[in-house]
């Protein structure tokens, strides 16, 4: 069933179905016509010679220009040219099917004054599967994400370049070959096409989904190294949390003890220390923390996804129109970078868990780095290095991006979100998040081996999925390859999947 853009109920679910699982879209019969009546407005306004920046003006430094009629035809087009300049590497698909679906729902709201033809026709590259190709970097996320917003706008040209089944082609062949009809720019076109945060908005709607699941999922890395460190279990009772009161906090202590109901440790049968390190007994406190922060950047960048991220925006129920900063990125930004730390501080606790489960003064009995021979052999000494290299680039990638404005466009636009730095730094943290758990997790199965209990039903299912893809150490081997297999796993959502089927959902 294909997912309607009307302007309102755009989730961060539905994004990602749209941007990673190509769910076909369609547009609100009701967004269309507002699309149209707006659109009517504003030729209304030029016919009788209103000044409307970005239509009849120039933009930036130069909003004082007016533009005669002839200008205003070309404009659209060779502002496209020049702000399609960013640099580097091309961002992955499913970023550019995000932005675009985010940009549709903007239109949906007819307040943008684009002509119909624009909206449908980023409809049918959605489902017919034509996706520009668009520069990571150069956007610094106000005045929206104009570099990369650009090179979308220039396949509406015919310009440009796109993938299309699998291909990287020249713009205009690709829309051929989809039987996509090049609607061209007219007034407003370009503009209203590539005026807002829409590209950092819908990577930041990946991240918040694809976080959430790497949070449920560190809660099951931690419920393995607790189970096999005899931790003591009556710290993770959700009564404990609910007396202090953060939500997150209750949910992780809940998840924890769905882990190891069943087990040994949960039922009281191993002895265990009437308090444990802090690495040990926060760990709802703080993956809760993480909990409510990606709560708050999810409740944000929803906003976002739903809201008028454009300038000028038109009335035309009063048959007004308002310039503003409504493209400004800081709105998500801000959140974002909160939500990115804290998935670089739940790091820093997975690796803190995984040196005790090495170190043989702080392990409860475990052999020295996890390895029954241990001075012939090191075990996983040098896992905790990887980790710990992983952890040192995640907090230098968690410095905040949101407070490095630069001006630009001689200080007419002299303060501006950098939001797309913060989107492309969380990636990166996201990315090295995986790797860190991964290494937490590969580490609490070894260990899970060398003990001779019963272990929590959720626990055990873990273990049992990871020993699908890395086997028991048992004497030295390179462990590059178990390291980045952990990585992918932890990524793919696999043992967080195998875990709730048999246990049920850890939200």
């Amino acid at each position: 069933m294909s997912i309607v853009l009307n302007g309102s109920g755009l989730t961060i679910e539905k994004i990602v179905s749209i941007a990673r699982h190509n769910e076909p879209v369609e547009l609100c019969p009701d967004a269309l016509e507002r699309i149209k009546r707006c659109r009517a407005m504003l030729e209304e306004k030029i016919d009788a010679g209103e000044i409307m920046y970005g239509v009849n003006t120039r933009i930036g430094e130069f909003s004082e220009v007016v533009l005669s009629d002839e200008q205003v035809k070309e404009f659209q087009k060779y502002l496209i040219y020049n702000h399609a300049a960013g640099i580097g590497d091309p961002a992955p698909v499913e970023y550019i099917r995000g932005a675009i679906a985010g940009r549709i729902n903007v239109h949906a709201h007819g307040r943008s004054g684009i002509r119909p033809e624009i909206t449908l026709t980023l409809v049918e590259m959605l489902n017919k599967g034509v996706t520009p190709y668009v520069c990571q970097k150069g956007s610094v996320g106000a005045c929206g994400d104009l570099a990369p917003m650009s090179q979308i706008a220039l396949l509406l040209m015919g310009e440009g370049k796109a993938y299309y089944k699998g291909e990287l082609l020249p713009g205009k062949e690709a829309m051929e070959k989809a039987s996509i009809p090049i609607p061209g720019l007219k007034a407003r076109d370009g503009l209203g096409t590539i005026n807002g945060s829409n590209l950092l908005t819908a990577m930041s709607a990946i991240f918040c989904y694809d976080a959430n699941r790497w949070l449920k999922t560190a809660e099951i890395g931690a419920a393995m190294s607790l189970e096999a460190l005899k931790a003591n279990m009556k710290p993770y009772t959700a009564r404990l949390h609910e007396a202090r009161g953060f939500k997150g906090a209750i949910r992780s202590a809940l998840a924890i003890e769905k882990l190891v109901a069943g087990g040994d440790l949960a039922e009281q049968r191993i002895e265990c220390k009437v308090q444990d390190a802090y690495s040990m007994r926060s760990t709802p406190q703080v993956i809760g923390a993480g909990h409510d922060a990606l709560a708050y950047a999810r409740s944000q960048v929803e906003i976002e996804l739903n809201g008028v991220g454009d300038n000028p925006i038109f009335f035309p129920e009063d048959n007004t129109q308002l310039s503003g900063a409504n493209f400004q990125g800081t709105p998500v930004s801000l959140p974002m970078e909160l939500a990115g730390m804290s998935v670089t501080m739940v790091s820093v606790m997975s690796e803190r868990r995984m040196n005790r489960l090495n170190n043989p003064a702080l392990s409860v009995g475990l052999p020295p780095f996890l390895t029954k021979g241990a001075g012939m052999f090191s075990g996983l000494m040098l896992s905790q290095y990887t980790a710990d290299s992983l952890i040192v680039e995640q907090r230098l990638l968690s410095a905040p991006a949101a407070v490095q404005s630069i001006p630009a466009a001689a200080d007419q636009e002299d303060f501006v979100s950098m939001g797309m730095n913060t989107a492309i730094k969380n990636m990166q943290i996201l990315d090295n998040a995986y790797g860190v758990l991964g290494i937490e997790m590969m580490a609490a199965a070894q260990a899970l081996d060398l003990r001779d209990y019963t272990f929590g039903k959720g626990v055990t299912t873990a273990r049992n999925i990871i020993r699908k893809h890395v086997d028991y150490l048992d004497v030295d081997r390179p462990l590059h390859p178990d390291h980045t297999t952990m990585q992918k796993l932890v990524q793919s959502g696999d043992i967080l999947d195998g875990v709730e089927r048999e246990i049920g959902s850890l939200e």
